[in-house]
């Protein structure tokens, strides 16, 4: 067994295995210090190197040879080496650099976050609050894209895609028939389909669930409902082509749609198949295995789900019923 390599980020060392990307490096120590990525996927051969929003600076190279790398690195791409120091949050350098990455990203994306089915759940909306300006310099046309029918059961919305190939991968690795990529080149690119109506493979709902944005949505999901405003539970059943194990999302007794289960890193941690998917919307169709747990940081976990009753609108707060009682009286006396 090959020995382990020591990586210093942002402060905080850790020891792991030789040929380990800094990204993987940093997901391993976790929390603030793990770099975002929107084409990056563990699970996906090839991924990374398209968004550069996981960039960061290489204070010293290694301990054979501490020179600093010259320019910023895409940590999804670029190993380790023993005693090597990176900067992540802690560099004014790359805070600034994602900054106008997600301006980049932002170019040609629409302002579609109000009708979005991804809407409270996209990657790009979470980089571009913790990372975006206030405003866009960019005063030309944005791009758009001739609408196609790529199939029965997914949407396709070129004009909201950042090109990040994760769908490209997952059609590719997953089946053995991919019939969509990019077309073009520049900013004429696109992902798109030389046949319409022809992704009817057993696996195509997957490009759903690793899109980070809303270009590939479920279309018998699509304007039912807000996620926000849904139950989400873990469940599984018994399937001959897959694991079977996915995320019901529920609106009363109904369930709107059935997910592949995520990670805290939003990767699907088992592809399920298309049967799963849109077929199985029965809560008799499966196991319950319990609520689904949503991070604090999520504007899913609003909604009290876990608790399985919500949170008193009005709460027995002396301090607060007593300023409600001053206010009151001023009220009425005005």
């Amino acid at each position: 067994m090959s020995e382990k390599v020591k990586i210093t980020i942002d402060g905080i060392t850790v020891e792991v295995e030789p040929g380990t990307t800094i990204l993987n490096a940093a997901r391993q120590i976790g929390g603030d210090i793990v770099p975002p990525a929107m084409c990056y996927y563990s699970k996906l051969e090839g991924s990374g190197g398209k968004c550069r929003t996981c960039l960061v600076k290489v204070s010293k190279g290694s301990e054979k040879d501490p020179r600093p790398m010259p320019k910023l690195v895409a940590s999804c791409r670029t190993g380790v080496m023993d005693g090597m120091e990176v900067q992540n949050i802690t560099s004014p350098e790359v805070i600034e650099a994602r900054k106008g990455i997600v301006e980049f990203l932002l170019i040609n994306h629409p302002l579609d976050c109000p009708i979005c089915d991804q809407a409270g759940e996209c990657d790009l909306q979470n980089l571009g609050y913790e990372h975006g300006a206030a405003d866009t310099r960019y005063e030309f046309d944005r791009r758009t894209f001739e609408k196609i029918d790529i199939g029965d059961k997914i949407q396709l919305h070129m004009t909201r895609c950042i090109l990040c190939y994760r769908c490209v991968f997952t059609a590719d690795q997953l089946t053995n028939n991919r019939v969509h990529g990019i077309l073009g080149r520049g900013d004429a690119s696109e992902i798109s389909t030389y046949i319409q109506q022809s992704i009817t493979n057993d696996f195509s709902g997957n490009v759903i669930d690793v899109c980070p944005v809303g270009a590939l949505t479920d279309k018998t999901f699509r304007f039912k409902n807000r996620v926000w405003f849904t139950k989400p539970v873990d469940a599984h059943r018994d399937c001959p082509t897959c694991k079977g194990k996915v995320a019901l999302w529920y609106k009363g007794e109904e369930v709107l749609r059935v997910t592949g289960r995520k990670d805290q890193y939003g990767e699907v941690e088992d592809f399920i198949c298309n049967a799963c998917r849109f077929d199985h919307k029965k809560t008799s169709d499966w196991v319950i295995e319990g609520p689904r747990h949503i991070d604090r940081t999520s504007v899913i976990s609003s909604n009290h789900y876990e608790t399985l009753q919500p949170l008193p609108v009005i709460q027995k707060n002396k301090t607060l019923m007593e300023a409600n009682k001053v206010e009151f009286e001023r009220t009425k006396k005005i």
